[in-house]
């Protein structure tokens, strides 16, 4: 039976020396991304007698168990936190995709007089660190009685200089013919927007989504900043505290570390079809 050649985007075939580095490249790659992972959820799993700094480690747990993450839940209100975390970074979505899609659509499609200059200060806006505006944020949602709100954490990030961008390349990706025949049609600049344009570039959306629910979920700086009460403590800081309060027991921290970063990863599953095909957006379908 003679064995298939491989070939590349080109057609031209790949030797099997190259097939195999590039296999072995991508399994490296893997396993730096999935294995910090992979070991946290072992670290989570495993009881209090079992010896987690073992040489060789073991990835496997002798005897599985969700005690930890019961004791988390016993030892800091996890679940109130992840529910302030997913109302501010569920808001962030929507503030995003709503807003970047508009702006984006703004700067791509609308004539206007300022219009190059007002994509250049979104591109600047992405070039100032978040440090550098952090005091003058801080002092603005003081003056605006937002401080120690979710509002307040919410607000800098509602609107993503970076997403405004994503969304205008991918609205100039569709073809112009498109919309002047709507316009020949009697459609107006809302219902090209809504009805033509928005549709084409549902893989650039879940892109936005995706970044900016984890933007959201992931800040520490912020929220720790301009959050003071407890009550209001989102998950990332809340975690924090566990880190601090239990520095010697990692199995504690692993199994937070897990609960922080499962809601990425069903966010991701959902939306992966979509996000892939951002890459090819605004393509004509024949």
């Amino acid at each position: 039976m003679s064995i298939p050649h491989v070939t590349d985007a080109e057609g031209r075939r790949v030797p099997p020396w190259q097939l195999v580095l590039r296999y072995a490249l991508l399994l490296a790659v893997l396993a730096l991304m999935v294995g910090p992972f992979v070991w946290q959820l072992s670290t989570s799993l495993k009881g209090q007698t079992e010896d987690i700094y073992s040489s060789p480690p073991s990835f496997f747990p002798s005897d599985p168990t969700l005690h930890n993450y019961r004791q988390v839940a016993d030892v800091i209100p996890v679940w109130e936190y992840a529910f302030n975390s997913v109302k501010v970074a569920t808001a962030n979505v929507v503030t995003n995709c709503v807003g970047a899609a508009l702006a984006g659509y703004a700067l791509a499609r609308l004539r206007y007089r300022g219009r190059k200059a007002a994509t250049l200060a979104f591109i600047l806006a992405m070039l100032v660190p978040v440090e550098g505006i952090i005091i003058a944020q801080f002092t603005t949602m003081r003056d605006l009685g937002l401080n120690n709100t979710l509002l307040g954490v919410l607000l800098p990030g509602s609107i993503g200089a970076l997403n405004v961008l994503l969304m205008r390349n991918a609205f100039l990706n569709l073809p112009q013919e498109i919309e002047e025949a709507a316009f020949v049609d009697g459609a107006n600049v809302w219902q090209r927007f809504l009805r033509i344009a928005l549709p084409a570039v549902k893989g650039t959306i879940a892109v936005v989504a995706i970044f900016s629910f984890m933007g959201a979920w992931d800040d520490f700086l912020w929220p720790l900043i301009v959050l003071s009460d407890p009550e209001n403590f989102t998950l990332t800081i809340g975690l924090n505290y566990l880190h601090g309060t239990f520095a010697q027991n990692p199995r504690l921290v692993a199994a937070g570390t897990i609960i922080a970063v499962a809601p990425l990863i069903v966010l991701f599953a959902c939306l992966q079809k979509y996000f892939f095909r951002g890459v090819g957006e605004g393509a004509v379908k024949g």
